[in-house]
């Protein structure tokens, strides 16, 4: 555990305090309201008739005329009105609020009155029932009842963050209609962001802007009809959105909204000047602020009561801001005083020297340990708060530093003259210098994750950055353009995505005509390469047919031709055979006529013999000649015949051989006519798939477009809605104070 040297001291003044002064630490009374009757009673209970008997008989010892303890007196109304060193005892119209009603009942400590019994219940009965009835001072006296804050705004101290949800504005309960709009928007005088939920509060003339830091929607427009909002601060929780400004010379105060609903809760503070610096503590109980009046003051949170002064400023008060654990309270002026109180009784702790120019922001460490302040000499200082020292300081923006955060983990981010935001580690090396403005920057702030860095310039413009990595994320206009002008762009941006969701809608038919075209021409190209494969197929069939017919009938017209020769031979050898055969006979019939003759001549058995052999001879010679006549015509006839097979065996070689170059050729066409259906059908293919590509492109565009027209005509005619809403509100307001009018 962290040693806090404040927190000691804070307990050990508390401890130097008798006994009697606890009745001095209690909850003031509420705003005054208008002065109103109370209700008609037989009997009024008044302090004069029936308390101060009470008070005389039992606490004159210790708070009468002549002792005081801790500067209460009972024997006097005003006096007791007033209460002590610490405060009012007494909480007209609510009995449970006021202290003395706690001490005397015996509900707190100490009991009342001392070293005596409690009062009698009678005696308690009349004094409750009086601060009930608004503590008249007697019968002829009109109750003031103090009107309080319209929520509740006891929180338990601590880290601040809420246990569940945190607090957002709420659809249905804020409006968003800004109270002013102009084209260009005035010098950022304040940002502030919640410490636990991304919303962002940017100032801008008579109004503060609500926005969601994780989406850039504008959430709510919150009003400060009394000027600008000079300081924004949100409470620990998260839930109370304070804003201190006003009217330079003429008026400031202190407002506090609650986030969720942007109801007003409560103001404090009646300045005649401006309000330059003002803060909520932890537990939502007190609120300090200041201006140029050059005075610190710190009020209930709880009935507005003015708590205590703080008059050591000798100039402007700057900056001040309630230290984390609401121990602390931090101010700085104009002239470069900086100081450390003590929340509680505004006594002064720490007086922080060192900065040689205005102080323009204060923030504190988590822990409330260290303090940042940054000032017009340039510098971001650090200062531990056991001893008030420097631990740390660096220049952070030449010209001039304007505002200083720190974030949950430590990490710091300022602005400053230089027109530069700057992020720097809690040693106040520098991580980041994002993007510089057109001018001076004003305000910063980190977003409650700290994530982001939120800042504006004197011109008006509010950038949102990634802290990570410097990236620009949106702008957040100080000033938003009106429910009617959001209503009106909201409608042109309806018809326009309207009309470009019929546009892509149109597109998208086209191109699916496009895309259908595309898938007949593919299914006719792919037809046609499978006619073409089919014709190569035949056309190869044929060409390897005619190729391998033409050895065939090579050899069969050679074999032809052999046998053509073959039977010739044989026929030519018939042929001669034939004729010898022929020649024979010839010859035998001349041997026989020859031996014929000589037998005439000379009959006797030599020539007898000789006819007889030649008569022999002759016979067997003319026996032989008809068959080697029939042999020689029947070998003529097979060797006509097997030269008209050669003949035809020839011819068929070469139709075989003049055939082969056209089925080749005829193969070498298919082929080609093949590649170039391959060719076409590839071409198609890529043409179908680029179709399909730019259906699907189309089909997404036409799908967003209509999404996006949906979305566009939802926003227009939620946008209507709530302008429409917004103007029945202001109708129904309008009548309400007609008719109030007319009343009085």
């Amino acid at each position: 555990m962290r040693f806090h040297l404040h927190r000691v001291r804070r307990l050990i003044c508390n401890l130097q305090f008798p006994l009697g002064l606890m009745l001095l630490f209690l909850a003031g009374p509420t705003f005054a309201e208008e002065a109103k009757p109370a209700a008609p009673a037989a009997a009024k209970i008044n302090y004069a008739e029936h308390v101060q008997p009470i008070f005389r008989e039992h606490c004159y010892n210790c708070h009468g005329p002549d002792t005081q303890k801790s500067d209460l007196a009972l024997d006097n109304f005003a006096a007791l009105m007033r209460g002590g060193a610490s405060g009012e005892v007494i909480e007209p119209g609510d009995p449970d609020a006021s202290r003395l009603w706690a001490l005397v009942s015996h509900t707190e400590t100490p009991e009342m009155p001392p070293q005596q019994p409690k009062l009698a219940d009678a005696k308690l009965a009349i004094l409750k029932q009086w601060i009930a009835e608004g503590a008249l001072e007697n019968s002829g006296s009109i109750a003031k009842i103090k009107k309080k804050p319209s929520m509740d705004l006891q929180v338990t101290a601590g880290s601040g963050k809420p246990t569940g949800p945190v607090a957002m504005p709420e659809a249905g309960k804020v409006v968003r209609q800004p109270i002013v709009y102009t084209p260009r928007a005035a010098a950022i005088t304040a940002i502030a962001s919640s410490p636990w939920a991304p919303l962002v509060a940017i100032a801008g003339q008579k109004q503060i802007a609500l926005y969601n830091s994780d989406t850039a929607a504008l959430l709510a427009v919150l009003p400060f009809p009394e000027g600008v909002p000079q300081v924004l601060k949100f409470s620990r929780t998260g839930a109370l959105l304070l804003a201190g400004g006003g009217q330079g010379g003429k008026q400031g105060l202190a407002a506090v909204y609650d986030v969720k609903t942007g109801e007003r809760v409560f103001t404090v503070g009646d300045e005649l000047d401006t309000v330059l610096a003002a803060d909520i503590n932890n537990d939502h109980t007190l609120i300090a602020l200041g201006g140029p009046r050059r005075v610190v003051r710190v009020y209930s949170a709880l009935d507005g009561a003015l708590q205590y002064e703080i008059k050591k400023h000798t100039d402007w008060i700057t900056a001040l801001e309630f230290s984390p654990d609401g121990v602390l309270l931090a101010t700085g002026d104009r002239s470069g005083g900086l100081f450390v109180w003590e929340a509680d009784t505004g006594r002064e702790y720490q007086n922080l020297t060192g900065h040689a120019g205005p102080i323009t922001d204060v923030s504190w460490r988590d822990d409330g340990n260290v303090l940042a302040s940054s000032s017009e000499d340039g510098t971001v200082r650090l200062w531990e708060m056991q001893n008030g020292s420097q631990i740390k300081n660096w220049q952070a923006h030449g010209g001039g530093t304007a505002s200083v955060e720190y974030t949950h983990d430590g990490r710091l981010v300022s602005a400053g003259r230089d027109k530069q935001v700057k992020m720097w580690d809690g040693n106040g090396g520098q991580q980041r210098a994002f993007e510089a403005f057109a001018d001076l920057a004003m305000e910063v702030a980190f977003t409650h994750d700290g994530a982001r860095v939120v800042a504006g310039d004197w011109t008006g413009e509010v950038r949102m950055w990634n802290a990570a990595d410097g990236k620009l994320i949106a702008h957040l206009p100080a000033n938003p353009p009106t429910l009617e002008m959001v209503a009106s762009a909201a409608a042109q941006q309806a018809a326009a995505a309207a009309a470009a969701a019929q546009q892509a809608a149109k597109e998208l038919a086209d191109t699916q005509a496009v895309a259908a075209a595309r898938i007949k021409e593919f299914e006719a190209a792919n037809q046609a390469v499978v006619a073409a494969q089919a014709t190569v197929a035949k056309s190869e069939a044929e060409r390897a047919a005619a190729e391998k017919a033409v050895p065939e009938k090579t050899a069969a017209a050679k074999a032809a031709a052999d046998v053509a020769a073959a039977d010739k031979q044989a026929a030519e050898k018939a042929a001669t055979e034939q004729a010898d055969a022929a020649k024979l006979v010839a010859e035998k019939q001349a041997a026989k006529k020859a031996a014929d003759d000589a037998l005439a001549a000379a009959a006797n058995d030599e020539n007898k013999k000789r006819v007889e052999q030649a008569a022999a001879e002759l016979a067997a010679a003319e026996k032989n000649s008809p068959d080697k006549q029939t042999a020689a015509k029947t070998a003529a006839a097979k060797a006509a015949a097997s030269a008209a097979a050669a003949r035809q065996a020839e011819e068929v070689r070469v139709a075989a051989e003049k055939d082969l170059p056209v089925k080749a050729a005829a193969a070498k066409t298919a082929a080609d006519q093949l590649a170039a259906a391959k060719s076409a059908a590839e071409k198609k293919s890529a043409e179908k798939a680029e179709a399909d590509k730019l259906v699907a492109e189309r089909t997404a565009k036409s799908q967003a477009a209509s999404a996006a027209a949906q979305a566009a005509q939802t926003a227009a005619q939620q946008a209507a809605a709530e302008k429409a809403a917004y103007d029945q509100l202001q109708q129904a307001k309008q009548t309400q104070t007609a008719q109030a009018s007319a009343a009085q």
